[in-house]
């Protein structure tokens, strides 16, 4: 197989969640250029169709569908509709987040805990249940989890969304580990701090990023589409063998 036919996307249909912007979009249009139909999902329609359109100017396939993973109605809606429009699914990246809460651990109100709860570990939960389903039906699929550097080491006034980043870290291998027998793979993504409206208050405070990046040994942030090339890894032939592993991509920062 030629290193091109490697990564050849083509004829499989890829949902990714958070797709309307930052690392999601980027991704979203990487598996496009490799062959791929997005399905694009993110809370709001008009989002997923600007990323949807920019695609298809490109000669891509995808189609935008809106789903807050953080509401079951529209998880279940939303693979009903994959079901029924396409009878399948390959690839599911689980990359929707919710980090609503900046602050001391100690002072973390319930609202925040759920949110971050119901997205982040809920979400990511039953999407892969769901996808899965699909896949074990058709015989196999790759699944990615966008975690974070933060699953390992819990980031500074980020307690609650750390945690469920770790929570995310077992869920894959745990998936990965009962969803082999069923040709599913199941991998994760680590990002490190990257330039992106989610992680604003990190990358826009110049005295937290100063301290930040003192703990990154090349010394600056991501960007967005720096990840998705590990991702088109992960979901392609290129990593056949590859399940249950959680690749860091962090500039070095996990090094210590």
């Amino acid at each position: 197989m030629s290193n091109q036919a490697l990564f050849d996307l083509t004829g499989k249909i890829a949902l990714v969640t958070g797709a309307s912007r930052g690392i999601g979009e980027h991704i979203a249009k990487t598996l496009a250029k490799s062959g791929a139909h997005v399905l694009v999902s993110s809370r709001k329609l008009e989002g997923c169709q600007a990323v949807v359109d920019q695609i298809t100017a490109e000669g891509g396939k995808a189609t935008a569908i809106p789903c807050h993973i953080g509401e079951m109605d529209e998880i279940q809606a939303l693979f009903t509709r994959i079901e029924q429009d396409y009878g399948r699914l390959d690839i599911l990246v689980n990359n929707a987040a919710a980090n609503p809460y900046f602050g001391h651990i100690l002072e973390t109100d319930l609202l925040a805990y759920q949110k971050t709860v119901d997205v982040n570990i809920r979400g990511y939960f039953f999407m892969s249940k769901l996808g899965g389903q699909l896949m074990k039906a058709q015989g196999g699929g790759s699944i990615v989890n966008v975690a974070s550097v933060n699953g390992v080491i819990p980031g500074d006034l980020q307690g609650i969304y750390s945690i469920t980043k770790a929570a995310v870290i077992s869920m894959t291998k745990a998936f990965a580990k009962e969803c082999a027998q069923f040709n599913i793979r199941v991998n994760a993504l680590l990002p490190g701090a990257t330039d992106t409206k989610f992680a604003a208050a990190l990358v826009k405070n110049p005295k937290i990023l100063e301290q930040a990046m003192a703990h990154v040994p090349m010394r600056r942030v991501a960007q967005p589409e720096e990840m998705a090339g590990t991702v088109l890894y992960l979901v392609s032939d290129a990593a056949s063998y590859t399940t249950g592993s959680c690749i860091n991509v962090d500039g070095g920062y996990l090094l210590g």
